[in-house]
């Protein structure tokens, strides 16, 4: 017994390299798919688009991430294709060059597809490599994975500011570069991965754990609370990720590269707080973290429509920084409740989180047209009411051992 814990230790830790580098390809993806809301101020004044019009493609986009997810995570829970992440990001450079080059609207929206369906085929797979190199950590492993997209979704505006901006639409080719880059990194990663899960020692039987999860009217309840959560985090990161530099614009007076840099420190808050959220998760329960990150945030949202431009920026931030520690932790959960089902929860939830996401910004489109953008905000800040259903979720103790219902 005392010296098969070092045996098995060592594998994890050759893990690690294959670890980071999942986190450095999840920060091109996101990195790249960043650029689409960051180029909106450019193209809803090229292409004379409405706000509605804005939030279509943000759906396109988005809808087209979340529908292949959970088939292809079924499909390689049981068939394993590391290398499919390749195929995905071509798809993702497609999109891109058809971005910076569209000659009307519907190309646009065709492009962003595009994109979606390159995401829709990463995020799947890269989630269920990034838990088998957890080492057992999987709040850490799922944090570390989550700091490489949420920096990289980050990064947009802020190239968008100092590079799109001022060359406008077509530089957004130049980032093609990124995407060649991602795609070698991941043939790397897929053979790096493939040889060490081979000399993995085999893990005990899932038998245990599955005994040990609540029943199945509780899991389906519990995954019905978190798909809310879920929603409720996304419409509200949306109405940031879609119509901030709107907001700014419109409300302060600000210029687009400055509203660019603001969306930029608002977007970088979500590195350490998935980040914190993960390892925290690990330390004192993912429901904790759930009720935290999205109630905590309420007091936040409130005062933020009535800000200065000082104080948005800082509330903003405070705000992202609680919110963003959410998905980590509702992820690892959803995966305790359904074990031996990574890359299916996986694809589940990122094809949620993108589709609601962009079915949130197509409404609050429609409302910003007809309301006006800054009753989108006065809205928005009551969202994370729906933090208070975090009470009901089965509350999971390490390895889902002694789960109990209620609180």
């Amino acid at each position: 017994m005392t010296v098969s814990a070092p045996t098995a230790s060592l594998p994890q830790r050759a893990m690690m390299p294959v670890l980071i580098a999942l986190s450095f390809t999840h920060l091109l993806n996101d990195m790249i798919q960043s650029l689409i809301p960051a180029i909106y101020p450019i193209i809803k004044e090229a292409y004379r688009l409405d706000f509605g019009q804005i939030g279509l493609i943000t759906l396109t986009f988005q809808v087209a991430a979340s529908l292949l997810q959970p088939a292809v995570g079924l499909y390689t829970d049981k068939h394993p294709m590391p290398y499919s992440m390749v195929v995905g990001m071509g798809f993702t450079l497609s999109g891109l060059i058809g971005l910076a080059y569209a000659g009307s609207y519907g190309f646009l929206l065709l492009s962003a597809a595009c994109v979606g369906i390159g995401s829709s085929i990463f995020h799947p797979e890269a989630t269920r490599m990034a838990r088998n190199a957890s080492g057992g950590q999987h709040g850490l492993a799922q944090g570390i994975f989550q700091v490489g997209g949420q920096t990289g979704g980050a990064l947009g505006p802020l190239l968008a500011a100092f590079i799109i901006v001022p060359r406008g639409q077509g530089s957004l080719a130049w980032f093609s570069v990124a995407a060649l880059v991602a795609m070698m990194l991941m043939v790397w990663t897929a053979a790096s991965y493939a040889r060490l899960d081979r000399a993995r020692p085999p893990k005990a039987a899932a038998a245990a754990v599955a005994q040990t999860r609540p029943g199945k009217r509780s899991v389906a309840f519990a995954i019905t609370i978190l798909i809310i959560l879920l929603f409720s985090k996304n419409a509200y990161s949306a109405s940031f990720s879609s119509f901030y530099t709107f907001y700014l614009i419109g409300k302060f007076g600000i210029s687009v590269q400055n509203s660019q840099v603001m969306l930029f420190l608002f977007l970088a808050s979500s590195a350490a707080g998935a980040l914190a959220g993960g390892m925290l998760g690990d330390r004192i329960g993912r429901n904790k973290i759930i009720w935290f990150s999205i109630l905590g945030a309420l007091p936040f949202t409130l005062i933020l429509p009535y800000a200065d431009l000082f104080w948005t920026g800082v509330l903003t931030i405070v705000i992202n920084l609680i919110m963003s520690s959410a998905f980590a932790a509702i992820l690892i959960y959803a995966l305790e409740l359904l074990p031996g089902r990574v890359g299916l929860v996986g694809g589940f939830f990122y094809g949620l989180s993108f589709g609601l996401g962009g079915l949130a910004a197509a409404l609050l489109g429609e409302f910003a047209d007809h309301l006006g953008i800054e009753m989108v905000y006065k809205l928005c800040s009551f969202i994370p009411l729906m933090g208070l259903l975090a009470w009901f979720l089965p509350r999971l103790s390490e390895g889902t051992k002694g789960a109990k219902v209620g609180h």
